[in-house]
C-alpha cells in the first residue's frame, strides 16, 4: 500500500484506532475514505461510488442525503441546542418522540427511557430489571438469559449479552449474571427429520431447562433479537417466539425485545414483534431511529415495570442513572423527523417489496457449489458459504469466501458485510427498483470475481 505523506490515509494510520477492526491488517490496507453520501450511494476519496448495501451499520433508512433530518438539526440547534433531563429538566423535542414511540410500538409499552445507542440501552435496561427487582422485592432475580451469535452491544454488561466469541476474547467477558442459549438456526442445527415447530419446541424446552437449573426466583430477564442480525441474519423456525415467550410468561421472566437492528419496518413490519408474534415488557430501539444521522436510542417499557421504579426511586430518593445527553433535543428532532418520513412514504412497505425482490435474487444462488444457504426476512438477508454443501462444513480459515466476496464487491462498486462465512446485505429503506437491479448486478459481479479460479 503506497500511502502519501500527511494525507487523510497517511493520518488515519498515524492517529488513529478502529473499532472492530484488526489492526495490524488495516496498518496494511488503510481506509476506505468516505467523503459523500447520495441518497443509497457512498463516494470516496477518489470519487468511486458504491452502493451501501449494509446502510451502514444496518441502519441508514433514509439513505445518505435526506435534506428534512438535516434541517430538523440545524432548526432545533437554533432554538435550543441542548437540555439534560436530569432532576426534572425536559424539553419539547424528546416529549414528542416519547409520546410517537409509546403511539407507535406495540401494546403494553408505555413509558420511554432515552439513551445514545443500542449498546448504552441494553446496559440500561440491565440496570433498570434489577432496580425494578431490588424495588418490588425480589433482590435474587438478577440473571438474564441471552444466545449464542446475539448481538445485544458492546459496553461490559450489553458486551455480556452478546454471545460472540470475538466481542468477548481479550476483554474478560462475559460477566457471571449472564447464560446464553443456543442459537436458534434451523438450517445447521436442527437434527435429523426435525420440523421447524419441532426444532422450536426443543429450544423452548432448553430454556425451560435453563430456568429451573438456575432456580427460577433468580432469572429475571431473556433477551433477543426477535431476528438475529450481526450474528449473520438468522430469521427465527416458525413457533419460535411464541412458545419462547409461553416459557417466560411461566416463570415470571422478563422478555426484552432488542430490535435495533428490526425496528421501524426492516422486517417489512413497522417492529419485527409483529412479524413474530412477540409481546414484550421491553422494547430497545436505535440505529432507523435517526437513520443513524445522530445518535439515539430508545427503551420502551411496561406501566408495571414504571410503576415498581417509580416506587424504587420514591424510596432511594433518586433513580440514580442516566447520561449527559440522554435524550438530546436535536437528536430527538431528529427522530421525529425521520419517523414522520418513514410513515409518510410508507417505507415499511418498500421494504417488504424491495426485500421480496432482493431475497428473490439471491434464492437464485442456491444452486452455486458453494452456498449452504440463502435466508432472511423484508429487507435484510445473508448467504452462508460452505466447502462442502451436503456436510455444511465451512472453510478454513474462517471466513475465506466470505472475506472473498465482500472484497470482489467492494471492487465493483458495492458495499456490503462478512460476518463468519455469510454475507449479509441491509440496503437503504429508500431503495428504488433500478437501484435494487443495480444492486443485485454489482454482486452478481462479485461472485463471479470471487469465484474464478477459487479452491475450498
Amino acid at each position: 500500500m503506497n500511502v502519501i505523506p500527511n494525507s487523510l490515509s497517511a493520518r488515519d494510520l498515524k492517529y488513529m484506532l478502529h473499532p472492530v477492526t484488526n489492526a495490524r491488517v488495516h496498518e496494511k490496507t488503510g481506509p476506505l475514505i468516505i467523503t459523500k453520501g447520495d441518497g443509497v450511494f457512498v463516494i470516496d476519496d477518489a470519487g468511486k461510488d458504491y452502493i451501501e448495501g449494509m446502510a451502514g451499520l444496518w441502519s441508514v433508512a433514509l439513505g445518505f442525503s435526506e435534506k428534512r433530518l438535516v434541517d430538523a438539526a440545524t432548526a432545533q440547534m437554533a432554538e435550543l441546542p441542548y437540555m439534560h433531563l436530569f432532576a426534572s429538566r425536559s424539553q419539547e423535542p424528546s416529549i414528542e418522540l416519547a409520546e410517537k414511540l409509546v403511539q407507535m410500538t406495540p401494546d403494553g409499552l408505555d413509558r420511554v427511557f432515552f439513551t445514545n445507542s443500542g449498546s448504552e440501552a441494553n446496559d440500561t435496561v440491565i440496570k433498570m430489571v434489577w432496580f425494578y427487582n431490588n424495588a418490588i422485592g425480589r433482590p435474587e432475580k438478577k440473571k438474564f438469559i441471552s444466545r449464542l451469535k446475539a448481538y445485544h452491544g458492546i459496553t461490559l454488561a450489553a458486551g455480556s449479552l452478546t454471545g460472540i466469541p470475538a466481542n468477548h476474547k481479550g476483554f474478560d467477558l462475559p460477566f457471571d449474571f449472564v447464560r446464553h442459549l443456543s442459537t436458534p438456526h434451523y438450517w445447521r442445527n436442527a437434527q435429523e427429520g426435525e420440523s421447524e415447530e419441532q426444532y422450536s419446541d426443543r429450544l423452548a424446552a432448553e430454556l425451560e431447562e435453563m430456568i429451573l437449573a438456575e432456580g427460577p426466583e433468580t432469572v429475571a430477564a431473556f433477551i433477543g433479537e426477535p431476528l438475529m442480525g450481526a450474528g449473520g441474519v438468522m430469521p427465527p423456525p416458525k413457533g419460535y417466539w411464541p412458545k419462547m415467550q409461553a416459557v417466560c410468561r411461566k416463570y415470571d421472566v422478563l422478555i426484552v425485545a432488542d430490535e435495533v437492528i428490526n425496528g421501524f419496518g426492516r422486517t417489512g413490519h413497522m417492529f419485527a414483534c409483529e412479524t413474530y408474534g412477540l409481546q414484550p415488557d421491553m422494547l430497545v430501539l436505535s440505529k432507523q431511529i435517526t437513520s443513524s444521522y445522530l445518535p439515539l436510542a430508545a427503551i420502551v417499557f411496561s406501566e408495571a415495570i414504571y410503576q415498581g421504579i417509580a416506587d424504587g426511586s420514591s424510596e432511594l430518593g433518586t433513580f440514580g442513572h442516566g447520561y449527559t445527553t440522554s435524550g438530546h433535543p436535536v437528536a430527538t428532532a431528529v427522530g421525529l423527523e425521520c419517523l414522520k418520513i418513514i410513515e409518510e412514504r410508507d417505507l415499511v412497505t418498500n421494504a417488504r417489496r424491495m426485500g421480496e425482490k432482493m431475497r428473490a435474487a439471491l434464492a437464485t444462488y442456491a444452486d452455486h457449489p458453494f452456498v449452504g444457504e440463502v435466508r432472511g426476512e423484508g429487507m435484510v438477508a445473508a448467504i452462508e458459504f460452505v466447502a462442502d454443501k451436503t456436510a455444511k462444513t465451512g472453510f478454513t480459515p474462517v471466513g475465506k469466501a466470505a472475506q472473498a466476496v465482500m472484497a470482489a464487491a467492494q471492487r465493483h462498486g458495492l458495499l456490503v458485510r462478512a460476518i463468519g462465512e455469510s454475507i449479509c446485505f441491509c440496503p437503504p429503506m429508500i431503495i428504488s427498483d433500478s437501484e435494487m437491479d443495480e444492486l443485485l448486478a454489482r454482486f452478481d459481479r462479485a461472485m463471479t470475481d470471487a469465484f474464478e479460479g477459487f479452491e475450498a
